[in-house]
């Protein structure tokens, strides 16, 4: 894989108590320039961090070529990749007939990822993977810097 035409994001969220105060980060690597983006929200959960750590890269890229998403979250690879078709098809319910647990996110990300070519990629966090660890320093500081 020549990974000079694709666009590679790491992404990663983090919470202090969960719920608490969270940070999410991405790293993107563009063809040509490395991209560092964060964000803070006083109170949070773990898996919306991982989620818009995603919505964000994702919202910054205005370019149509292929998206690779390394992320160490399963809630959000098998949520896009797998859940969300059932999801849709009963009206945003979970099997137990229950809204499905940040719907809001989900539906931002379905919409965002309709007319996008992105594979979606699970890294094993805190493995040594650099740019996971990256990602993961992006949103622990986006929290102690808040």
């Amino acid at each position: 894989m020549n990974n000079n035409t694709y666009i590679n994001i790491w992404t990663d969220g983090a919470c202090s108590g969960n719920p608490g105060p969270g940070g999410w980060g991405a790293l993107i690597k563009y063809p040509d320039l490395t991209q560092k983006l964060s964000g803070y929200e006083p109170n949070t959960t773990n898996n919306r961090m991982e989620m818009l750590a995603v919505i964000n890269a994702l919202k910054s890229i205005n370019l149509k070529i292929k998206i690779i998403i390394y992320t160490d979250s399963k809630y959000v690879k098998d949520g896009i990749t797998s859940w969300i078709h059932n999801w849709k098809i009963n009206n945003w319910k979970n099997s137990q007939k229950k809204d499905v647990k940040n719907k809001d996110l989900w539906q931002e990300l379905d919409i965002l990822t309709k007319n996008l070519d992105v594979d979606w990629k699970w890294v094993k966090g805190h493995s040594g993977n650099i740019e996971n660890d990256i990602a993961d320093e992006l949103a622990t500081s986006a929290i102690k810097n808040a």
